[in-house]
């Protein structure tokens, strides 16, 4: 079973990207989500908020995301 939300080193792992980078989107997208409304939880960020944010539609699993990167 997948987890509810990601921590930074969820996002690094499927964005490529740097702790400092995976912290700033966590950030950015966690500011979005008070504004409308949500409550959040600092250095975590809702899965499936995180892959329609950034991939435009949610994968199974953080796996998927892996192999689909691998084969591009």
């Amino acid at each position: 079973m997948e987890k509810m939300f990601l921590n930074v080193d969820d996002v690094r792992e499927a964005c490529c990207c740097s702790r400092q980078k995976a912290y700033m989107i966590i950030r950015e997208a966690n500011e979005e989500l008070k504004k409308q409304g949500f409550l959040t939880q600092q250095g975590k960020i809702p899965r499936k908020y995180f892959f329609k944010m950034i991939f435009g539609e949610e994968p199974e699993t953080l796996k998927e995301v892996k192999e689909n990167r691998e084969h591009t």
